[in-house]
């Protein structure tokens, strides 16, 4: 927990993942914090009008939040917002969409409860903040977070050399259960053959390239979404809920 543990109280930055009710006037907050990875605390009254935390504690929130451990959740002490991250998104559809595929991403890419997460943290805060700057589209904000933090996570798909045999490439075909771009001779039945130009949007999402990624064409971009969104999905086991209101929008 770091140097505030044995008097029960820590003070940590945070992105607010999601809220669920509890009680009458309670919510469950779920954090993902910079020093004490994702956290599951207690704000107790917020429910109520005269809640003193408010609109502080809403998904997509960015806040400097004080805590005291508790035995099963934490009790939320204190909260000043750094970046109401969220109340910006809601302003532009496509954006809030993708903030909130991001905040799910970035629950379900966080197993363990306390398990530190700095990498994560800081990728989900830049790509809140250039979501909400309007910085580049909306998706790509969206598919460079996904490729980044699966990277981080141990998930980075091969763009370049083959994922299986590691030919070096450019390879035709794509495996989302095989790790990205493959050779003729690795292919597994159901690899899809996605345009050079796609791929190459995806390698310049991943090292930040974004002049590259910019200049893409809408058609190349929906194809290097599409990519993402099997691949993310296919390492999360599961399908994001948030991440069919994208394919919505």
């Amino acid at each position: 927990m770091g140097h505030n543990e044995p008097v029960g109280l820590y003070r940590d930055d945070a992105v607010v993942l999601r809220t669920q009710k509890l009680g009458e006037a309670d919510r469950i907050i779920t954090l993902l914090t910079r020093r004490n990875g994702r956290v599951r605390a207690v704000a107790k009254g917020i429910r109520r009008t005269s809640s003193k935390f408010g609109a502080r504690l809403e998904p997509a929130t960015h806040v400097d939040v004080q805590l005291y451990l508790g035995r099963s959740l934490d009790i939320i002490t204190q909260v000043e917002t750094r970046d109401v991250f969220g109340e910006r998104l809601r302003r532009d559809y496509g954006s809030y969409t993708m903030g909130s595929a991001m905040l799910e991403t970035a629950e379900r890419l966080t197993a363990e409860e306390r398990e530190p997460a700095l990498r994560l943290y800081l990728l989900l805060v830049g790509a809140l903040r250039a979501l909400v700057e309007r910085r580049h589209d909306p998706r790509l904000v969206f598919d460079a977070f996904a490729l980044r933090a699966l990277a981080n996570a141990g998930y980075q798909p091969a763009l370049g050399e083959c994922a299986r045999c590691g030919a070096p490439g450019p390879h035709r075909w794509f495996s989302v259960a095989g790790g990205g771009t493959v050779c003729s001779t690795c292919r597994p039945a159901g690899a899809a053959s996605p345009s050079a130009e796609a791929i190459d949007v995806l390698r310049a999402l991943l090292v930040g390239d974004w002049a590259t990624a910019d200049a893409s064409e809408s058609a190349v971009r929906r194809e290097a979404s599409g990519l993402t969104a099997a691949y993310l999905q296919w390492h999360l086991e599961h399908g994001l809920r948030s991440l069919r209101l994208v394919e919505q929008g």
